[in-house]
């Protein structure tokens, strides 16, 4: 429990100093911070690197969105899609301990984001690391 409070503080610290708009914190297994920064929705899951990036690539299938680019970095991946209209997606996935990840998604063009979208895909995957 005590990580778990020094992690959500440490979080919303960083996401405080970053400049973003917006921290949403829950309780018990949805427990999150959820942050807009430089056009690109991030938010922090209660779960492993492996499940969350299977569970990206999940939605992107059932959506039929192609998966156009997937790079990994270590202890970070970037996966790019393309949605229907055309419009780019972007989702970075990152470990933040063993047991948290984050995710930002960005969708839309440089300047132009449609953040209804993004908002839209991290309640996909909120619910399917729920289940």
């Amino acid at each position: 429990m005590l990580k778990r409070l020094s992690l959500l503080i440490f979080m919303s610290y960083l996401l405080l100093t970053a400049g973003c708009v917006a921290i949403v914190v829950g309780a018990g297994a949805g427990a999150s911070a959820f942050a807009y920064f430089e056009g690109q929705l991030s938010r922090t899951y209660e779960a492993t690197y492996e499940r969350t990036y299977q569970v990206c690539r999940s939605i992107l299938k059932d959506l039929k969105q192609p998966i156009l680019e997937e790079k990994s970095e270590g202890t970070a991946a970037t996966i790019k899609s393309e949605r229907s209209d055309g419009t780019p997606m972007r989702i970075k996935i990152a470990i933040i301990d063993p047991n948290w990840t984050e995710v930002s998604v960005r969708t839309g063009f440089s300047g132009v984001w449609k953040k209804e979208i993004s908002e839209q895909f991290h309640e996909f995957i909120a619910e399917r690391l729920n289940k």
